[in-house]
């Protein structure tokens, strides 16, 4: 039994330099690095992910109730996920967040998966955010222009250009792109 102890002892002593020589690494690589953002920036970024427009359409269906949901879900979600970021942030602030967590917490093929689901995530966000952005400015116009969310051109043209002005943007770095954030926040 205290053999069992002593190589538990032993073992988290391992993860713990193993963890501390990781952390060692990131930050040497990260000195370089520019931070642009600020608590400002990420508070209204995460405002606009979470009461962002695509929304309103559903708490509108629910009418009084929506009051009810949103507070459900910042109960019960809103404010673990910040409680988790806050201790992970305070226990390990690298550069690269999320990826760096399950790298280093589990392995590095828990952070490539990691990754690879916010990249697919991100795909899919954009390519909806075409069709979002279609149908919006079809509305906003008037019934003449009705025709453009069912229009395969119309919606492919709009995605492009909005793959194309982020991309522009993720070019230029966080000093431009977090003001496209700041900005959809505050609209």
């Amino acid at each position: 039994m205290e053999w069992a102890s002593g190589a538990l002892a032993l073992q988290f002593v391992d993860v713990s330099t193993e963890l501390d020589r990781a952390e060692r690494d990131v930050q040497e690589q990260s000195v370089a690095l520019k931070k642009p953002l600020g608590l400002r920036d990420l508070v209204l970024t995460q405002i606009l992910f979470v009461v962002g427009s695509s929304w309103v359409g559903a708490a509108a269906k629910l009418g009084q109730a929506h009051l009810f949901f949103w507070l459900l879900a910042i109960l019960l979600f809103y404010i673990p996920q910040a409680a988790v970021v806050i201790y992970l942030n305070r226990r390990m602030p690298l550069e690269g967040g999320i990826y760096q967590w399950a790298k280093l917490g589990f392995n590095e093929f828990a952070g490539f998966i990691v990754a690879w689901n916010l990249w697919l995530l991100s795909i899919t966000v954009i390519a909806l955010g075409g069709m979002f952005t279609t149908t919006n400015i079809s509305y906003a116009i008037g019934p003449g222009t009705a025709w453009m969310p069912s229009s395969k051109w119309c919606v492919s043209l709009i995605s492009a250009a909005l793959v194309g002005g982020l991309g522009w943007t993720c070019v230029r770095g966080l000093s431009l792109g977090k003001w496209l954030h700041n900005v959809g926040a505050f609209a």
